[in-house]
């Protein structure tokens, strides 16, 4: 199961690559301050996002994705009353609610609403989710489908269950459970190509994939009401759909994005998820067995380039395993071997076609 490592640990370089290049809207700007193609790990300039940190360094987002596969192999599974203690202890301490504050240089939106009715509100989990639109939730649910990849009734149920901790919009879980459920799929095996779609319907209509649809049998649209959201309770599969159609864009010669990072501008820079799945299912398609040419247009496109890379990174990482990521990115990497020794357990545990 190297793809289980390929998956987590292309993640993580994705993350620390753009550490240093992250948020830069004006592309002018970052080729003056980053160079004409960023090509390694940067130290992040004292007056940007990330100051303070260093080359190969992860993020706030990077760290998270880190506890949640040390909650993983601590419980040989997902177990919310393990990982939300996490939170608690070692991650809210550290926050005061603001964005240019916390480990890994900066605080994202989901974190921020969580820590804020967590902490100053007191409430309990299950009523800390907030509105944001962006991929924070899909990022952290990268070690949940790696490791529940050989189970994808099992997986969307966890990740969906990670996932509504920070974030409750239906259609921004819906996608990161779908993003979850590709990349379950890549490391089982399979590769990005515009027969993914298929490949995932089939699992929905068969009862494997908890996704509700709306245009087979007599299955009504699910009730929302007070309950807690769960796997299934979508409105549609429709998120699905998209890695297909993005690996058939990447596919057609009569569509042309040259030089690739410009997918950033074609489906957009900025960081919410309907931005973000397009580009990096595109640019995972694309080169799909070339780990650092997918993680470098991701980075070199700008904007929220940080999230695009590491769920470019995860998805190609997934597809080449381990040892597809070049070595210079893995030794460049603070912690490595730290990472690497989770990776390790995690895939004595995705191995097992059914785990506790």
């Amino acid at each position: 199961m190297q793809r289980v490592a390929g998956a987590v640990m292309g993640a993580l370089i994705g993350d620390a690559l753009a550490l240093g290049c992250h948020w830069y809207y004006d592309l002018a700007e970052l080729r003056r301050e980053c160079g004409p193609w960023i090509t390694d790990y940067l130290t992040p300039r004292p007056d940007r996002y990330h100051g303070g940190l260093r080359a190969g360094d992860i993020s706030q987002t990077g760290l998270l994705l880190v506890m949640l596969m040390e909650s993983l192999v601590h419980c040989a599974g997902y177990e919310e009353d393990d990982f939300t203690p996490r939170l608690d202890t070692e991650l809210f301490p550290q926050l005061d609610g603001t964005p240019m504050q916390g480990p890994g240089g900066y605080t994202n939106q989901s974190i921020r609403e969580a820590w804020r009715k967590r902490v100053p509100e007191h409430r309990p989990w299950g009523e800390c989710a907030g509105d944001a639109d962006t991929t924070e939730g899909a990022e952290r649910a990268i070690a949940i489908a790696a490791f529940y990849a050989l189970q994808p009734r099992k997986m969307a149920e966890a990740v969906c269950s990670n996932i509504i901790l920070t974030q409750r919009d239906p259609a921004i879980v819906a996608m990161s459970v779908a993003f979850n459920a590709v990349l379950a799929q890549l490391v089982s095996g399979a590769a990005l190509t515009p027969q993914i779609g298929a490949t995932l319907m089939a699992q929905v209509r068969s009862g494997a994939l908890p996704f509700h649809m709306v245009t087979q049998g007599h299955l009504q649209p699910p009730s929302q009401g007070g309950e807690r959201m769960q796997a299934g309770q979508f409105t549609s599969p429709d998120a699905l759909l998209t890695a297909g159609y993005a690996a058939l864009a990447a596919a057609d010669p009569d569509i042309v994005i040259e030089p690739a990072w410009k997918v950033s501008l074609v489906y957009g820079m900025p960081c919410a998820i309907y931005h973000q799945l397009p580009a990096a299912y595109y640019l995972a398609s694309r080169f799909r067995e070339d780990y650092e040419s997918a993680v470098l247009h991701a980075i070199n496109g700008g904007g929220q380039n940080m999230s695009r890379a590491m769920l470019t990174g995860a998805l190609v990482g997934a597809q080449v395993g381990l040892e597809g990521i070049p070595r210079r990115f893995i030794t460049g990497l603070r912690d490595a071997q730290r990472y690497l020794g989770l990776t390790a357990e995690l895939e004595q545990w995705a191995a097992r076609p059914e785990t506790p």
